[in-house]
């Protein structure tokens, strides 16, 4: 396939180990090929004959020529890289889900922006995604497990593509999302299934998305179960809230059962009950979320529900990518399945 020859981007030859670095140009001059040629290699383009192809490569070996980003951006229009807008990464759930991005970004081969907010209201999110648009972002994610961040989607002027996480207005972005009344709907048919006769629940804050579907998933098991439905209680995700939420479970007649919104919450809870005396899982089953990888060491081993952040990343960036390639943009909502793990948190009720 013939080019019109265009100048080279400029490149800039950074000393490597005493000796000028090369650049695309020796490459071609080396391969005895066009610049053009040398670049349709880089990308894998399939208008390259075999011989020529590796000749190319043969010359980027003995010159050890790394590709310049700017250079690339250039030819490609594409900076290679992605922006992520996240809150709060001291929560499990939002590290996970920004460390599965990460990785999933770099096997890729795209580099990552990420600008972290105190607050996910409107003004933050979109002057967030602007900034990382002007820095030449070529998709963004936001992490959007509150009510707020889905507003603020919606008022986002940018055509670059973006992707929501977890929480996003379904007819303007795309959304990838953890199965989160799935997998409190496991744990609830876990607890039932063991032969209590109701379940308590422990919920996250109200404005997350994600408690109030796992609490939709709790009711919702009871009542197709004809069994009662307890006053929920709230916590903030921290494992002191859950430490201070104890004691109306324990002073409650007849809780044999609780299911917790996420394991630092459980955490609280069976810190509490060992220093009373109350046995779990003898006198109380519990079962937790998100499967923190101390989990498995609490005492007992935890029953939780693992959300798979790896999968997450990689449906996410498959999303995304795809409207970086097609130019089309997209609203699909895809639901990553949520997994319960057994432990030795959970048995059947004491009789008598």
């Amino acid at each position: 396939m013939d080019d019109k020859e265009v100048k080279a981007p400029t490149e800039r030859r950074v000393k490597r180990g005493g000796r000028r670095a090369a650049v695309m140009v020796d490459v071609a001059k080396l391969a005895g090929v066009s610049y053009q040629t040398v670049s349709r290699v880089l990308h894998d383009s399939p208008h390259v004959r075999r011989d020529t192809r590796e000749r190319v490569l043969d010359a980027i070996r003995q010159l050890d020529y790394r590709p310049s980003s700017v250079a690339q951006a250039l030819v490609t229009g594409r900076s290679r890289k992605l922006g992520v807008v996240s809150f709060n990464t001291t929560l499990y759930g939002p590290a996970s889900t920004l460390l599965g991005l990460e990785e999933a970004a770099h096997d890729a081969g795209y580099g990552v922006s990420i600008a972290s907010l105190r607050s996910l209201s409107r003004a933050p999110v979109v002057e967030a995604v602007q900034r990382l648009c002007d820095q030449g972002a070529d998709g963004i994610v936001v992490i959007a497990p509150q009510r707020s961040a889905v507003d603020a989607l919606r008022h986002l002027t940018s055509d670059v593509p973006v992707v929501a996480v977890e929480g996003g207005p379904d007819d303007l972005v795309p959304v990838v999302a953890v199965d989160q009344l799935g997998g409190a709907v496991a744990a609830t048919r876990h607890l039932l299934d063991q032969g209590h006769q109701t379940v308590w629940h422990i919920a996250g804050p109200t404005d997350w998305l994600e408690a109030d579907q796992r609490l939709d998933g709790w009711r919702s098991t009871l009542q197709a179960a004809g069994a009662e439905v307890p006053p929920p209680l709230r916590g903030d995700w921290s494992a002191r809230s859950g430490y201070e939420l104890a004691p109306r479970l324990a002073s409650t007649p007849g809780v044999t059962a609780v299911f917790v919104a996420n394991d630092q919450m459980a955490l609280g809870v069976l810190r509490y009950l060992h220093e009373i005396g109350r046995e779990v899982p003898r006198d109380i089953s519990i079962v937790g979320f998100d499967d923190i990888p101390e989990a498995a060491y609490f005492t007992p081993p935890l029953t939780t529900v693992r959300q798979d952040f790896s999968e997450l990343g990689r449906r996410c960036l498959h999303l995304l990518l795809g409207q970086i390639e097609s130019g089309q943009r997209s609203w699909t909502r895809v639901v990553v399945e949520a997994e319960l793990i057994l432990r030795k948190s959970t048995t059947v009720p004491r009789r008598g």
